[in-house]
């Protein structure tokens, strides 16, 4: 029995030291090795031996996430031996912030880094994830209590740059590359949102206030040049058309101008020399005979050269007549219409009676003694 006992401790011994001295390390792992206490090494990704007893690894403070059997999510701190190189997510709860204009909001924020140096990572810092998060929230308020509540929920990229540059100078010599630092939230107190909410309300109906503005101003100024341009259209038609129209009266008087000069003249070369005129005021008497029978007065004025105008009247009669006896007249021969006599009044003529100047009196000649 005793040398069975004897026989499993010395298992149980070999077992233990095979296990601290072989190390299988994954990939994007090292481990710091350190020989009695100092550092020696650091142990790449494979099959590492280490010395029994001698040598072992470093360990450091961890924060990782685990879930729960309901599925909530929980950070949970721990330490290991194998630093992980790969970029890692801290998140911390949110947190109280004042801003310059005393209004205290509530900042939840994340950061991003990965270890670069793990010697420095293991010997630089005691607990580097709680390092982290205490610079961060250090560096949140101070960036935030310089800028009022408006600009520092319109600027989170420039807070975000600002706790990035801060925070990779003050970890630099932590072993520790900081690639991203992000705001989650930030929450204003319930009393501010109501007011940010009343006046994003009252700032969006003075900008529809101001757009209807506009466009009423728009539209009435679109309005009043369509009025203006089809002023300006009607008054270039009118124009045109009084152009136009005036040249077309024009072009009509002088063919009326022509016509009648050609027809004078074939008047003047089939009457008798001399009796044109006289023809042309017959027919200009006869035309104004209708328009004074219309009239409602009962006198009608004669002119003093009655004579003329009925012998205008008969240079009228003639040329019908020879007009008619150069048309050829038609098979059935017509009855010849009555000739018409026009029957001269008998005017008398105006008598003008001459009453010689009376010559003046000579002056009396003066009397003598005088």
């Amino acid at each position: 029995m005793i040398g069975i006992g004897l026989l499993l401790f010395l298992i149980f011994i070999a077992a233990v030291t095979i296990a601290n001295t072989v190390k299988i390390i994954g990939q994007a792992e090292v481990m710091v090795i350190e020989r009695w206490g100092r550092f020696n090494r650091i142990a790449r990704s494979g099959l590492n031996v280490l010395i029994p007893y001698m040598e072992k690894g470093k360990t450091i403070d961890v924060r990782y996430f685990e879930a729960d059997p309901g599925g909530v999510k929980r950070v949970t701190s721990g330490s290991t031996s194998r630093i992980d190189l790969r970029e890692q997510v801290l998140s911390f709860p949110k947190q109280p912030v004042i801003t310059k204009d005393n209004v205290t909001i509530d900042i939840d924020a994340v950061l991003y880094y990965r270890i670069a140096d793990p010697q420095k990572a293991a010997y630089a810092i005691q607990n580097l994830p709680f390092a982290l998060e205490t610079l961060t929230r250090t560096t949140l308020r101070n960036i935030v209590g310089d800028i009022e509540l408006d600009q520092t929920l319109a600027s989170r990229d420039m807070i975000n740059k600002r706790m990035r540059d801060t925070i990779e100078e003050a970890s630099i010599g932590w072993g520790v590359d900081v690639t991203r630092v992000e705001l989650q939230a930030i929450e204003p107190p319930r009393d501010i949102q109501q007011s940010m909410e009343l006046q994003m309300r009252a700032e969006r109906e003075r900008r529809a206030a101001v757009t209807n503005a506009e466009a009423s101003k728009r539209a009435a100024i679109l309005e009043a040049e369509g009025v203006q341009q089809s002023q300006v259209s009607r008054a270039q038609g009118e124009s045109e058309a009084a152009v136009l129209r005036a040249k077309g009266l024009a072009t009509a008087r002088l063919a009326m101008a022509e016509a009648e000069a050609q027809a004078i003249s074939r008047i003047a070369s089939s009457l008798p020399e001399g009796q044109a005129a006289m023809y042309l005021l017959g027919m200009k008497y006869l035309e104004a005979l209708p328009q004074l029978t219309q009239g409602k007065g009962s006198t009608i004025f004669l002119p003093a050269e009655a004579a003329g105008v009925m012998g205008a009247l008969g240079g009228i009669k003639e040329l019908l007549v020879r007009s008619s006896s150069d048309v050829p007249m038609p098979s059935t021969p017509r009855q010849p219409a009555p000739a018409y006599t026009p029957s001269r009044p008998q005017i008398p003529a105006p008598t003008f009676a001459y009453t010689p100047p009376v010559p003046p009196e000579p002056p009396a000649p003066p009397e003598e003694g005088k």
